[in-house]
């Protein structure tokens, strides 16, 4: 089972599902996210999730807004979730992009993200530091962060439009490798050094380096192509 250590120690519960299960839009993700609610301890109608888009976007849940699901409620537009609730769990979905995992166990805050590379160029990450620090109070040096697993450099062959799109990045080419005409991009590395110019203490981030692609037990959108499934990071805050 993958899990930050980092966090669950600090009180935020979490579970990341793996090839045994889809989480799509379809009628198999009420029954599978019975399953997971049986395994965090939480009503089914707790959960939050977000119709994915590769946004920036991040939205508040309160545990009445949102669109009423027969698994809980969603949010339209949107690869980000944030709350202070302790009796809500937020949910998103991934196969090779890459789920970050913020918490702050000063004010009981958490956020989760969907970080596609287009997600990651709009840097949604830093969009979800900057709900917590200015709606919260919560401070950069609190916050703990956990980057999630997704596909590997190695695999991961990007077009050098891809490359262009990250020209505001000055580490750029420290998560880019050249490929022939091509590149590999780290979309760890990348994510990583959004968080770190956010001001999160590189001992307060901890980073899964499993890849979707290279493992069987979770999805991948490269390796399986149109028939791909999609795994999900739920969290949910301790009492």
């Amino acid at each position: 089972m993958i899990f930050s250590k980092l966090l669950l120690n600090a009180g935020l519960k979490h579970y990341i599902s793996g090839s045994s299960y889809d989480i799509r839009d379809n009628p198999q993700i009420a029954e599978n996210l019975n399953h997971f609610a049986n395994i965090i301890e939480i009503k089914p109608d707790k959960f939050y999730t977000a119709h994915q888009l590769h946004t920036d976007n991040v939205m508040y849940a309160d545990g009445l807004n949102g669109t009423d699901k027969p698994y809980g409620k969603m949010f339209e537009n949107t690869d980000g979730l944030i709350t202070d609730k302790k009796d809500i769990a937020l949910v998103i979905k991934f196969a090779d992009c890459t789920p970050v995992l913020m918490y702050d166990p000063i004010k009981k805050v958490q956020a989760v993200v969907h970080s596609g590379w287009r997600g990651t160029v709009k840097k949604i990450s830093k969009n979800a530091l900057d709900l917590m620090i200015q709606d919260f109070g919560c401070e950069a040096k609190n916050i703990l962060c956990f980057i999630g697993p997704s596909i590997d450099q190695e695999n991961y062959e990007v077009g050098i439009d891809v490359y262009d799109e990250f020209k505001t990045f000055k580490n750029r080419d420290s998560f880019f490798k050249p490929f022939g005409e091509k590149y590999k991009l780290s979309m760890v590395d990348a994510n990583l050094d959004i968080l770190i110019s956010c001001g999160i203490l590189l001992e307060n981030i901890e980073i899964c380096r499993v890849s979707t692609f290279n493992t069987p037990e979770l999805n991948s959108a490269r390796r399986d192509s149109s028939n791909y499934k999609l795994n999900c990071m739920i969290s949910i805050i301790g009492e």
